[in-house]
């Protein structure tokens, strides 16, 4: 198998939008953070996408400084590639969620292509008790609230970090996400080949029926041909099914706890290294082999991971 039939697995190993309370097993703390991505790596993961916390309250933490202590510890112990989140939080600024890309020079950052509703809120059906009182205000909030990505804010968020030689992770919620890529990039704000992740089964964006995949899909090829490596994340229940449609089709996948924090239905993922795991036994299942962190710099043309800031 040549390696651009190869498979990367990336692994969002935190994110902002799961709470403490949730799952016993969401990393927290920078060790945390650090010691499961490095699980992650080792399970089979190529990328990890990573988010920074408040080590107390697990509150979303986007200051460069709380990012510092895990990236060293990641860098001096494994070749996977690293993966800055600029989407923080929605309820942060732009300036404000770009500075730890900035300042860390990753070889990929994430990208969110276009504004949308964020609609967290359904969560609380399911979770009833929080240990912290920011958690159940950030889920209601997301009833009124707009994740800002305007095209004046992606621009910025390219011309900062453009300059770093990093790559991006450009996340597609919806079909218009697909188009404003296609804007920037026959702008010559972006090059190809690019790694569009498309995102299923938030509220806000698109579904995750297959319907949704395929079309999302169709889209891409129609307006980026061979010029992009294509990946899917499906949130929640959707995790793996999403994936395997994925696999199954070509593409690469996106798992960990930022997505979901089920490993099956009513079962906790103990640890991202499992879903790792999971979606690796589907993809071997098909006959299909995953890529190693070298493998990956060279099917999306990464800077090296002797070119990052930390």
């Amino acid at each position: 198998m040549t390696v651009a039939n190869k498979v990367i697995i990336s692994c969002a190993v935190t994110g902002s939008i799961h709470t403490p309370s949730m799952s016993p097993h969401l990393p927290i703390t920078a060790d945390e953070i650090a010691q499961s991505a490095l699980a992650a790596a080792e399970a089979g993961a190529a990328i990890v996408h990573l988010h920074a916390r408040n080590p107390v309250d697990g509150r979303p933490d986007q200051t460069p400084e709380a990012f510092e202590p895990f990236l060293r510890v990641i860098k001096q112990s494994s070749n996977v590639v690293v993966n800055l989140t600029t989407g923080g939080s929605p309820y942060m600024s732009v300036e404000e969620r770009v500075r730890p890309a900035a300042t860390w020079k990753p070889e990929i950052a994430s990208l969110n292509m276009g504004s949308m509703n964020f609609g967290l809120f359904p969560m609380l059906k399911r979770f009833k008790e929080f240990k912290h009182e920011w958690e159940p205000q950030m889920l209601e909030n997301s009833k009124d609230l707009v994740f800002r990505n305007s095209f004046k804010d992606i621009a910025y968020a390219l011309t900062t970090l453009n300059e770093t030689g990093a790559r991006y992770e450009f996340e597609c919620y919806d079909t218009s996400h697909l188009y404003n890529l296609h804007y920037f990039w026959t702008e010559g704000l972006v090059k190809a080949p690019l790694f569009i992740q498309t995102c299923f089964g938030l509220l806000g964006g698109i579904g995750p029926h297959p319907d949704d995949i395929m079309h999302m899909k169709r889209t891409a090829d129609r307006l980026f041909g061979d010029q992009y490596r294509w990946s899917v994340l499906g949130a929640g229940r959707s995790q793996m099914p999403t994936a395997a449609i994925a696999a199954a089709m070509g593409g690469n996948v996106r798992v960990g706890l930022e997505d979901s924090l089920w490993l099956g239905k009513g079962k906790l993922a103990p640890t991202n290294a499992s879903q790792v795991l999971q979606v690796r036994k589907i993809i071997e299942g098909l006959g299909l082999e995953v890529a190693t962190p070298d493998e990956a710099r060279d099917i999306l043309q990464l800077k090296g991971g002797d070119k990052v800031g930390f």
